[in-house]
């Protein structure tokens, strides 16, 4: 059987689902004078800007953004054919004492959480981090949560979502793919 792909959510699909996350994060920071977003490479990163860009929008707190580069803290690079591309995480403000929420496209097993946290936490001690995710995906191996999603969807293990950005990938699209049968 070939692999197949479905659609989980649409280009308007996804735009709404940002705008959910940043009227969330904005509601559950009120009286936060400035937040920080810290977008995951690859995808969690045009996932962080766009929240910020509509968090914006609504007015009532400064929005900082960074980025982090969870490579070096991957638990599985002895399984990649080929290393990732080091991008190198950049968070030109101080985090201490301030809320920082990581973006993910997907949270599935926790690990890129986890990693992402280590990488974190070398540029200082948050007040407190929140976690956002386009999708929370079933499957956790660790103990890590969204507190912020657009969508929850539980998938057969052969299903792997994936999400695409017009700044990463040339178009918006979120979708379910089937791997292949070997039969």
């Amino acid at each position: 059987m070939p692999a197949t792909e479905r659609t989980l959510l649409t280009q308007a699909q996804m735009a709404e689902g940002v705008a959910a996350l940043a009227r969330s994060i904005r509601d559950e920071n009120q009286g936060a004078e400035t937040i920080a977003l810290a977008g995951i490479y690859t995808r969690g990163v045009p996932l962080a800007k766009r929240i910020a860009a509509e968090i914006e929008k609504l007015g009532g707190m400064k929005v900082l953004v960074g980025t982090i580069d969870i490579t070096q803290y991957r638990d599985d690079l002895n399984t990649f054919q080929m290393v990732p591309k080091l991008e190198g995480s950049d968070i030109a403000f101080d985090i201490d004492d301030l809320t920082v929420v990581l973006c993910d496209e997907v949270v599935f097993t926790g690990r890129s959480v986890r990693a992402a946290l280590d990488e974190l936490l070398n540029f200082g001690r948050p007040k407190r981090v929140q976690l956002a995710a386009l999708v929370d995906r079933s499957g956790r191996e660790l103990p890590v949560q969204p507190d912020f999603s657009a969508l929850k969807v539980t998938l057969s293990p052969g299903e792997r979502v994936a999400v695409r950005f017009e700044e990463v990938d040339g178009l918006d699209s979120c979708t379910v793919q089937t791997q292949a049968s070997t039969r």
